[in-house]
């Protein structure tokens, strides 16, 4: 009777009780080692020894890789209390204050930056590598600091003009540290090293709100430049730790580069180069770029909408990244000071350094959260979270604090409903939706397709910088109903076009997609049993995502199968019978003739 067992890359194979697989003549490391590998097998020679996933280059990885989080949100977090900053006002504003448009093009230039260096981040990537790549971006971030520290007089455009070039570097990072730590890190902590990009915005913007407090009062050019300056400190980190660190494996192999590609990934894996692990891992690699470069040439930019059902999770990862925008969080950290000036707190700055607090304190648990409570459930439960937080806000900030009645009460409310916000924001939209980018997408499309998606992040970073302070003028404080719609829009979109992928190889997650299952049932879906997944990654697709040949994709109801027969006896195996009239038993056929 058969049996099923569940092989090393958690796929269920058919085997029968007299299997060799149970005889005990193997190990259970050994047995799914890799067909190229199985003379290092049968000689002994493949180390079957457990990775150590938490070695310091690991944790080096994460802490150097991260600070391009660290940097991103530095920057956001420092603007928004320049903008309340007296000889900051005097010296770019007009007589002491800032029109909208000025406000909105000094703090947006970034994001247009940003949406320009995600952009070319990706394909600049693939032809030079990833660790080159990150210490230029980081150079092009500090030339855009240098441009806004030599300003000395009252052109404010030169300060727009050097948060434009510095979000350069910021979108090429946004880009290049998620898709380095995946390419990189060990496979089972993977999820959570790629979330501690969004672990570092938080702390970046908290440690700016913090730098800000304390110079805020300094009658001179240093309350704002000092503030500044401090922020070279994480991108000379960065660019001085990467050279201690190796390149990606998979931009390596890409590259003919195995060798180094195999001792990259026995570092990480803190294991032997023989090791069961790296020859499953290289494997994968090798099918991976075989099945991409099938087909007889390069395949194009546009697959990221014509590829295997590319063109929906290339809007899903883009709507995902415009509605982690419209959850309004961004409306507190760049305006934050300003907006808790205007309900009466003495300082503003304290109540961004509280703000600042929860969200950097509040996505640690949402490392958690992620991993444990999915993807789907954990963005829904924010989402509607988040929209019942900012009708209250809202209502709270036009109908009592604006109409004058008890503005006291009415500005506490306020802040603790503004914290609730950034609490749910940072446990689920914040880490999620960047986790979720980097698991949607199969390898072969995920630096175009994620390069996509962060560009859309940008875009509306942009537009709600730039707009806000018009909107609010306008509209005051009812501009929180608008954010409140999209939360609960963003629960809906969740819902109905997400797939959970918690506790999925990335190689399922790409076959749910693929085969259609519906998102509200993905949670309890199952691989099919003693089956190949199919993947996109496995299909040998010609330039253009077009002439699939499934013969050679694992896992199509096409696929053809050749196995070695032994030949026919006179009474046993399979006999060629085509023209005399029988029909061969095995075609499960019934009756004396064929219709």
């Amino acid at each position: 009777m058969p049996m099923f067992l569940m092989d090393r890359f958690g796929r269920k194979s058919k085997t029968s009780p007299t299997d060799s697989t149970l005889s005990g003549d193997e190990t259970p490391r050994q047995h799914g080692v890799p067909p190229e590998d199985a003379a290092f097998a049968e000689k002994g020679e493949v180390d079957n020894s457990p990775p150590r996933l938490f070695t310091p280059r690991v944790f080096a990885m994460a802490m150097i890789v991260s600070l391009g989080g660290m940097i991103f949100g530095y920057d956001t977090g420092q603007i928004s209390g320049f903008l309340e900053m007296q000889n900051f006002l005097d010296r770019f504003g007009t007589n002491g204050t800032f029109s909208n448009v000025r406000s909105g093009t000094i703090v947006g230039l970034l994001s247009i930056g940003t949406l320009i260096g995600a952009l070319l981040s990706a394909p600049i990537a693939d032809v030079f590598g990833r660790r080159w790549c990150i210490v230029v971006w980081n150079i092009v971030f500090c030339i855009g600091v240098i441009v806004q520290i030599c300003t000395f007089d009252d052109t404010w455009y030169q300060i727009a003009l050097g948060r434009w070039v510095a979000g350069f570097g910021v979108g090429g990072l946004s880009v290049l540290t998620p898709m380095y730590q995946s390419e990189t890190a060990p496979r089972q902590i993977r999820g959570a090293l790629v979330s501690t990009y969004q672990l570092f915005i938080t702390l970046g913007i908290l440690v700016a709100d913090c730098i800000n407090y304390g110079t805020h009062n300094d009658p001179s050019a240093r309350s704002w430049k000092l503030p500044m300056g401090l922020g070279f400190i994480w991108p000379v980190i960065m660019a001085c730790g990467i050279f201690f660190l190796r390149e990606s494996p998979r931009w390596d192999y890409r590259h003919g580069k195995i060798d180094e590609a195999r001792k990259t990934i026995a570092l990480s894996y803190g294991v032997p180069e023989n090791n069961w692990e790296v020859h499953r891992e290289m494997r994968e690699i090798k099918e991976k770029f075989d099945a991409e470069n099938a087909g007889g040439g390069k395949h194009k930019f546009y697959e990221v909408f014509t590829g295997p059902r590319m063109l929906y999770r290339t809007l899903l990862g883009m709507t995902l990244q415009m509605l982690q925008q419209l959850t309004g969080a961004n409306y507190f950290f760049y305006y934050g000071t300003t907006i808790f000036a205007s309900v009466g707190i003495s300082d503003s700055y304290v109540t961004a350094m509280i703000l600042g607090g929860v969200n950097f304190g509040m996505t640690i648990p949402g490392l958690y959260v992620v991993e444990h409570f999915g993807r789907r459930r954990a963005l829904i439960t924010g989402g509607l979270w988040m929209f019942m937080c900012f009708l209250v806000f809202a209502s709270v900030g036009h109908f009592l604090l604006n109409a004058n009645q008890d503005t006291n009460t009415a500005g506490v409310v306020m802040i603790v409903f503004a914290c609730l916000f950034i609490a749910g924001y940072a446990m689920t939209w914040a880490p999620i939706v960047w986790a979720v980018i980097g698991e949607i997408f199969p390898t072969r499309y995920r630096a175009q397709a994620m390069g996509l998606s962060s560009a859309s992040n940008w875009i509306w970073n942009f537009l709600l910088a730039f707009f806000t302070p018009f909107i609010t003028h306008d509209i005051d404080y009812r501009y929180g109903y608008i954010f409140a719609a999209c939360c609960f829009a963003g629960a809906v979109v969740v819902y109905f076009f997400l797939c959970e992928s918690k506790g999925r190889t990335l190689e399922e997650i790409d076959t749910m997609y693929i085969m259609h299952v519906a998102p509200w049932k993905s949670t309890k879906w199952d691989p099919p049993e003693g089956e190949d997944l199919i993947t996109a990654d496995a299909l040998y697709l010609e330039p253009g995502a077009r002439n699939i040949r499934k013969a050679e994709a694992a896992g199509m109801e096409s696929g053809q199968q050749v196995e070695d027969v032994p030949a026919a006896t006179e009474h046993h195996g399979i006999h060629d019978v085509s023209g005399t009239g029988y029909v061969p038993e095995s075609t499960g056929i019934r009756g004396n003739s064929v219709a």
